[in-house]
């Protein structure tokens, strides 16, 4: 009996997949990856969601271009270790077709 073998896709590749054929789905992704960044112990994972929009969007070196960003600076910016700063975090956003927004957290200062 033959066994016929089926390429394997990369959970990567479905999930940027996923995330470019539903755009809903993508703003909540993006808001959780975001809501990452605030946790040290989340950060890497934060940035590599945050980067896996951006894959889904066009690609790095697209969103790169649409940001005003070097390609190399946002590779580094949006890695497990990478430390971007407001500014690309805006352009990347916004080259995704999103905008960030501030909401209250329950806890208030006294």
């Amino acid at each position: 009996m033959k066994r016929t073998i089926h390429a394997a896709v990369s959970h990567h590749d479905a999930e940027v997949a996923e995330l470019r054929a539903d755009h809903e789905l993508a703003v909540a992704y993006l808001r959780e990856a975001l809501q990452a960044l605030e946790n040290p112990a989340d950060r890497a994972a934060g940035l590599l969601a945050l980067r896996t929009v951006a894959e889904a969007h066009g690609g790095l070196a697209a969103i790169a271009a649409q940001a005003g960003l070097s390609r190399e600076s946002l590779y580094r910016a949006l890695s497990p270790k990478g430390n971007p700063t407001l500014r690309t975090l805006l352009a990347v956003v916004h080259a995704v077709g999103m905008r960030l927004s501030v909401e209250a957290d329950g806890q208030r200062a006294a």
